[in-house]
């Protein structure tokens, strides 16, 4: 009986002949066409699947060499496309990931102007003015103070307030934002 005849009939033993005889020709030929051990494994553990799975289908036409290789053929394009596909789909991942990173910081870089807006808007009506011509115009303290008639010291002291209330939310924030996260 030859060996596709004892393959339909589900003989194993003819199956692990078949592969004695064939995984390591397989196996160094897809090596040599890859250049990867992992494809060449994919390929020749894929290619014998295939054979006991369509152990059926095989023809009496051609040889059982010939019908193996073809299958290993067919099965190193699939692994090859399955590998190039996710090759882009990893890049397509990192690109998001990216883009997802962006908009995070965007949101959390607005969320905190909004705050210390927020935190500015609640300063006494003078600090918070003090604070603006500072910070937001670019003005000098001397500039601040002959604009607003007061003392270069009198708009440290705004200042000096402005910022440590500031600080203080912002270690709050901070506070509670760890305590949520961790």
């Amino acid at each position: 009986m030859d060996t596709i005849a004892e393959l339909k009939q589900n003989n194993k033993l003819a199956f692990d002949e078949l592969y004695y005889r064939y995984h390591e020709r397989i196996y160094f030929y897809f090596l040599g066409k890859s250049k990867s051990i992992f494809i060449a494994e994919e390929v020749t553990q894929i290619t014998f699947i295939k054979l006991w799975q369509y152990r059926h289908n095989l023809s009496e036409e051609f040889s059982i060499y010939t019908q193996l290789f073809r299958i290993a053929k067919t099965s190193f394009v699939d692994v090859i496309r399955r590998e190039k596909n996710m090759h882009q789909h990893s890049h397509l991942t990192e690109d998001s990931d990216a883009q997802i990173n962006d908009v995070w910081e965007k949101i959390k870089e607005r969320e905190l102007r909004e705050t210390a807006d927020n935190i500015i808007k609640q300063m006494p009506e003078m600090r918070r003015k003090v604070f603006e011509m500072s910070r937001v115009e670019g003005m000098t303290y001397k500039e601040i103070a002959d604009e607003l008639s007061l003392s270069v010291k009198t708009i440290e002291a705004h200042m000096s307030q402005a910022l440590k209330q500031l600080r203080n939310l912002i270690v709050l924030l901070l506070f509670l934002l760890c305590k949520y996260f961790f």
